[in-house]
């Protein structure tokens, strides 16, 4: 499908949906009745993303506490232990619990990760939509836990095997239910990217670049042969987005050949709003096949960007992709956690027309 206005996923969420979410978890709401509230929520998402003309919709993983929470909410095994991470905002570190749980026993799937979700657009999107989930890749170091998560999975390997067999299965699921996109997202490939990660990485005995590949690889498997008829997958990088902070930077040159000849997706939504993601240059291995989706708008920052500058961005991608294989986008969700990004309502809708309108522009 010719997509040329997209967006990334997430959108803010709703003050009734926040505190609806801290009802239920409290006891005081039943799941029931947090449904209710979410559906009149997406219902005024997809309202909005049809006034704006976005090409494709998305339930603006309102559902969700976070991106890839719906994962450890599905399948036994997680415990509520977290990782610390380091986020960078302009001038200033902070250390933040990762919203992705550790594994601290063998993995079993109780239930679907997004059947809930796609039912529902598939009844109410007013045009094509799409189902988000996270790579399996994702957590293969935020999520492995040595001295506990090795007691049941020895190696990060051994645990990529079992999350490879869960997001195939739910993709296929997706495919038997008529859904025509799946995106996958991976901030965890960004630390593969960043000078100062890699070496924390080689600090810890992990050759980043093996990593990488392991990663690829097997973010691969759990694509590879799937019936494709009809369906466009779609994989998403960026850097970390998080109450409008960054997680990594370096530009996408030590994994981009790998990846992008790799992974068998249609579409790369790439981070590019930033000097944080360096040059197009790499964009020079992506196959003639696939189609890259600039993510030149911020989504961290409410001031909004020139529609010159951008247009200019695109004619500068296009000396290493043909136009008619690029694509416009924000570099990320609005609210990849469900606190969202430091921007307004208002802003989120002038950035995403600011998509719109450059597209039908470049593209028309």
């Amino acid at each position: 499908m010719d997509f040329r206005a997209e967006q990334v996923g997430s959108l803010l969420r709703p003050p009734e949906v926040l505190v609806a979410r801290e009802d239920h978890a409290a006891g005081k709401i039943t799941l029931e009745e947090l449904r209710l509230i979410e559906d009149v929520a997406i219902l005024d998402a997809l309202e909005m993303q049809a006034e704006v003309g976005v090409d494709v919709f998305s339930d603006g993983e309102l559902r969700r506490g976070g991106w890839l929470t719906d994962v450890a909410e599905a399948v036994e095994g997680f415990l509520p232990d977290r990782e610390p991470l380091t986020w960078h905002r302009e001038g200033r570190e902070e250390v933040e619990e990762s919203i992705g749980q550790v594994v601290g026993a063998r993995l079993r799937q109780r239930h679907r990760l997004t059947a809930h979700e796609a039912a529902f657009l598939q009844q109410h999107s007013p045009g094509p939509f799409k189902v988000t989930m996270p790579t399996p890749s994702v957590f293969m170091h935020i999520a492995y836990k040595p001295g506990l998560t090795d007691r049941f999975y020895p190696t990060r390997e051994d645990l990529l095997d079992d999350l490879v067999g869960i997001v195939r299965g739910e993709i296929d699921a997706l495919i038997g239910e008529g859904v025509t996109y799946v995106q996958l997202d991976n901030p965890q490939y960004a630390p593969y990217m960043d000078p100062a990660l890699r070496e924390q990485m080689l600090r810890r005995g992990i050759d980043p670049d093996g990593a990488a590949r392991d990663a690829i690889d097997a973010d691969t498997r759990a694509l590879e042969g799937l019936r494709r008829d009809g369906l466009t997958l779609g994989l998403h990088v960026c850097r970390g987005n998080s109450k409008s902070r960054w997680l990594a930077e370096g530009g996408y040159d030590p994994i981009a050949e790998e990846l992008f000849q790799k992974l068998p997706v249609d579409r790369f939504l790439l981070e590019y709003d930033s000097a944080r993601a360096g040059s197009f240059e790499p964009l020079r291995f992506v196959p003639p096949d696939k189609t890259v989706v600039l993510g030149l708008v911020t989504t961290k920052e409410p001031e909004l960007e020139s529609e010159d500058e951008l247009r200019r961005r695109i004619d500068e991608a296009a000396q290493y992709v043909p136009l008619e294989r690029l694509a416009l986008s924000p570099q990320c969700g609005f609210a990849s956690v469900a606190a969202g990004n430091a921007i307004s309502y208002d802003d989120q809708r002038r950035k995403l027309e600011l998509v719109v309108e450059t597209a039908r522009k470049v593209w028309s």
